[in-house]
């Protein structure tokens, strides 16, 4: 018989490895056996981990990123039944959009999945969103960070301003912003103003595990 040690690394192990059915299945085994519903989900978070580090290593592309997070979620839909909203561990808040005249959202809604299996609460403003919806969002949410997506060129000036509407609002020294998109670069950085931008979304996660707490 396997112990709860060996039976953990088999999950991770399969969630990783992108095994579906079998992980759903150790899961409803565990859940009905009555194992702790936090540890299971702490397990698939270990599990994404390690696909994100696939992905970063370049063993893992966009669709096994997107097939991972469907077995996050279904696995999920299983264990959140079990679990009390006030046993869920937050790290802190971020409030992520895509920028004003820009509508593509592949990479904003791969960050917010890796956040949020990373602990984070992420409120997710969409696409297209002007600058005026962020001040509202940090005012009303009051995050500890601000993610801003763009892809096409002309996202930048919305970026920056975004960062000006913040700015004004004298919310600026309450967040921190970081900025995304195929094209950013260390001198988009400095045109629009924010504190840092993520190559990809583990950096993303590591810029706000840093900022927030519980990084290196």
């Amino acid at each position: 018989m396997k112990s709860k040690k060996q039976n953990a690394a088999n999950l991770v192990e399969l969630i990783a490895d992108l095994n579906e059915e079998e992980a759903l299945r150790i899961v409803k085994q565990k859940l009905d056996a009555g194992e702790d519903a936090i540890e299971i989900l702490e397990m698939s978070r270990d599990a994404l981990t390690i696909v994100g580090e696939r992905f970063k290593n370049g063993e893992y592309f966009i669709p096994e990123l997107v097939m991972a997070g469907e077995i996050f979620r279904k696995i999920s839909e299983l264990v959140k039944p079990k679990i009390k909203k006030a046993e869920i561990k937050r790290l802190g808040k971020v409030v992520i959009g895509t920028v004003q005249h820009d509508i593509h959202d592949l990479g904003k809604d791969i960050v917010k999945f890796m956040l949020e299996i990373n602990g984070f609460e992420v409120h997710d403003l969409g696409v297209d969103v002007p600058p005026e919806k962020f001040v509202e969002a940090i005012k009303k949410i009051k995050p500890q960070v601000v993610g801003l997506s763009g892809l096409l060129t002309l996202a930048f000036e919305s970026m920056k301003k975004t960062v000006e509407a913040i700015e004004k609002a004298g919310l600026r020294s309450k967040v921190k912003i970081m900025i995304g998109g195929a094209q950013v670069d260390e001198y988009i950085l400095k045109y629009v103003g924010a504190d840092a931008y993520g190559k990809n979304a583990m950096e993303a996660v590591e810029l706000c595990k840093k900022w927030i707490g519980g990084g290196k």
